[in-house]
């Protein structure tokens, strides 16, 4: 009885390596790409019950991209911090968008300000968007491809650290300007934060410093609800999420 089982087991190892590569070749990708003239430390924040992807962070030089497979229905944010520096135990720490002075931000989110992508997974649809809701520290973008449906472009191709407010520069141990506030962490009001009395779309309208962020980066979140221009949806596509996409090479 035993010998007439034995064949079978080929047969099912190779369904199961069938079913592997059939499971991988429908997985969601996101690939980073890093197209600034200096290395970039990409992020990754999960949303709440979603796992961590790779660790939440690691470095990525100029000219290269690493790829990151998403699971189903997954959501979470991702941002590129800058000019940081980490011992051979991954701890130290970024000029801009740090997460807990760790290489592997393992969950937590970034210090503002910060340049954010966000994306949901949906089973019909998923929605993604560049934010400056967080400030702004490094132009990103968010590039669909071999999806359905809409499948628009978001980012922020700007250089807003050349047009940045006074009142919201960040300026680094050189004085020049590495990231720009979002007007809510500069001032802290209900006003630019929406929150209290502007806790809605109805009152809570762009302002002067929301406005200089829509117009430089009209394909990006200016502030909490700037949702008509600025959501994008595609149906079982693969993302690209570039650094620096203005630098042409």
């Amino acid at each position: 009885m035993a010998a007439t089982l034995r064949p079978a087991l080929p047969l099912l190892l190779f369904a199961l390596l069938c079913f592997h590569i059939a499971d991988e070749a429908l997985a969601t990708t996101v690939t980073f790409v890093n197209r600034c003239a200096h290395p970039v430390w990409p992020a990754i924040q999960p949303g709440a019950g979603k796992p961590l992807l790779a660790r939440g962070g690691f470095t990525l030089l100029p000219n290269k991209a690493s790829t990151v497979r998403m699971p189903a229905l997954w959501s979470g944010r991702f941002w590129g911090r800058h000019g940081c520096t980490f011992d051979a135990n991954g701890h130290g720490r970024c000029a801009t968008g740090d997460c807990g002075g760790s290489l592997q931000c393992n969950g937590l989110g970034g210090t503002p300000p910060a340049t954010l992508a966000e994306i949901t997974l949906g089973n019909d649809q998923d929605f993604y968007d560049v934010s400056l809701v967080d400030g702004y520290n490094l132009a990103i973008s968010i590039t669909p491809f071999k999806g359905t449906g809409k499948c628009s472009y978001a980012g922020c191709v700007s250089d807003l650290n050349t047009m940045c407010p006074v009142g919201l520069q960040v300026r680094g141990h050189d004085n020049s300007v590495v990231a720009c506030k979002s007007a809510c962490f500069a001032f802290n009001s209900p006003r630019y934060c929406c929150t209290g009395s502007f806790g809605n779309p109805q009152s809570c309208k762009p302002t002067a410093y929301s406005k200089i962020f829509k117009t430089a980066c009209p394909k990006a979140y200016s502030y909490a609800y700037d949702d008509p221009t600025s959501i994008a949806t595609c149906t079982r596509g693969n993302y690209i999420v570039t650094f620096c996409p203005h630098h042409r090479r």
